[in-house]
């Protein structure tokens, strides 16, 4: 069968199956088998255990649960409030400083939490109700819990990242350092956006004292600043802990959780419930996440083995452009896959085939590699049917339409495009910090 008219049928099969509601992981690696065995016979099963092996085996995989497991504490014993309320302290009495908070906040919780879909709910849950109770336009405070929550796979430890560069044997930590920039240009340009709406619509964000958050004084004061940094610094340990090589990534999650576990300790915010529920939440979360991984795989390992790679290739040359505009349609494939699976799949489906190609241009894998993170971001969060559209809808208060979410997350959108496009066009600013720390 031509590689063209497989990957059509392939292609199809996906849309009907995810249109039926099928699961995922499931619907991808059936798909794979099924017609596999049309096109091989038996053979095709020969894929299956070499598959399993290099997912359930993979020694960066293993840092998944416990980037989740560190998350799931630091948010429910209660630390990801207090950070809340330290950011506060720091921001002061400034119209939209609320708004501005949960930028950075949400941004925080999203990276601990490592995955959109759970950094949107949980930023959700923490900061959402207390923007509408004090009056801020519904549009302005969904918009930012949406980008601060997303933002999550883009600040480190980011667990697509991490699933990038097990899927293209790439170094983790240059990962995480080469986000670190255009993640910090994107909170910048999120944060003067707020700014600048409030100024020129005060209405969005008024300042009323007696909702304003009531500045703490003498222990209380001392015990929220306390928590908030505590647990920031903690992410930078964990980072930190890679980026000076006395850890692996699997290793440094660890740090995280035992650190977590530390200060839930040390602030008397610890509970065995918080262990048991975390740990409940977190064995969901990664058995999703790695069916989807074993799915994926399969069925891009199947795809790969058809030739598909070779296949994009001579497309690609065949068109004969620049090898940037080659590059702008990776991104505005992934972008419209984003409108039907979630950012475990993309990666792993696009990956495999786009980095190689990427890199027999003359582009630097890394460099590719957080092009792809910063086009999930966007694509997931994109009308109509972007992934996490829904997961805002599913934990939104009664009274918040789907037209009011696709409203207001078309302008942070819009910002994090122009990162995108800031990236594409200055490289250098992806590659400074892994090049400055890590050669």
């Amino acid at each position: 069968m031509e590689i063209e008219l497989l990957t059509g049928i392939l292609l199809l099969c996906i849309l009907v199956a995810f249109a039926l509601g099928a699961q995922v992981g499931l619907a991808l690696a059936g798909i794979a088998m099924g017609v596999g065995y049309l096109v091989w016979g038996e053979a095709l099963f020969n894929v299956i255990p070499s598959t399993v092996e290099g997912t359930f085996f993979n020694f960066i995989l293993l840092a998944i649960p416990l980037y989740i497991y560190m998350g799931q504490i630091l948010t429910r014993s209660g630390i990801g409030d207090a950070m809340f309320n330290a950011s506060q302290l720091v921001i002061g009495r400034l119209r939209g400083s609320l708004a501005i908070s949960v930028i950075g906040v949400c941004s925080m919780i999203g990276a601990m939490v490592g995955i959109i879909g759970a950094g949107i709910m949980t930023s959700s849950s923490i900061a959402l109700q207390p923007m509408l109770d004090r009056g801020y336009d519904k549009r302005l405070a969904l918009g930012v819990i949406m980008a601060g929550g997303s933002l999550g796979i883009l600040i480190p430890p980011s667990i697509p990242m991490i699933m990038f560069a097990a899927a293209t044997q790439n170094s983790v930590g240059r990962m995480f350092l080469a986000a670190m920039v255009p993640a910090l240009i994107t909170i910048v340009l999120l944060i003067s956006y707020v700014l600048i709406t409030c100024k020129l619509n005060p209405e969005k964000a008024p300042l009323d004292k007696e909702n304003d958050i009531q500045i703490p004084k003498g222990y209380e004061l001392f015990r929220t600043i306390r928590d908030g940094f505590s647990s920031l610094l903690l992410i930078v340990a964990v980072l930190g802990s890679i980026i000076i090589g006395i850890a692996t990534p699997t290793e440094s999650g660890a740090i995280g959780v035992v650190g977590a576990i530390i200060l839930a300790i040390l602030f008397k915010r610890f509970k065995p419930a918080i262990m048991i529920k975390a740990g409940l939440q977190t064995s969901i979360l990664v058995s999703v996440a790695m069916w989807i991984i074993l799915g994926a795989s399969v069925f891009s390992n199947f795809h790969l083995l058809m030739g598909v790679q070779t296949m994009v290739a001579g497309f690609a040359t065949s068109l004969d452009l620049p090898p940037i505009y080659i590059i702008i349609m990776f991104q505005l494939i992934m972008l419209l896959l984003g409108f039907i699976i979630d950012e475990f799949i993309i990666v792993l489906m696009c990956a495999p085939i786009f980095t190689p190609i990427a890199v027999s241009l003359g582009y630097d894998p890394i460099w590719f590699g957080v092009l792809m993170i910063l086009n999930i971001v966007i694509a997931v969060q994109t009308p109509p049917y972007g992934f996490a559209l829904f997961y805002l809808k599913g934990i939104a208060p009664k009274g918040i339409t789907m037209m009011d979410i696709y409203k207001s997350v078309t302008p942070f959108i819009l910002v994090q495009l122009v990162v995108l496009i800031i990236c594409m066009v200055f490289p250098e600013l992806v590659l400074w910090l892994p090049n400055k720390m890590m050669d």
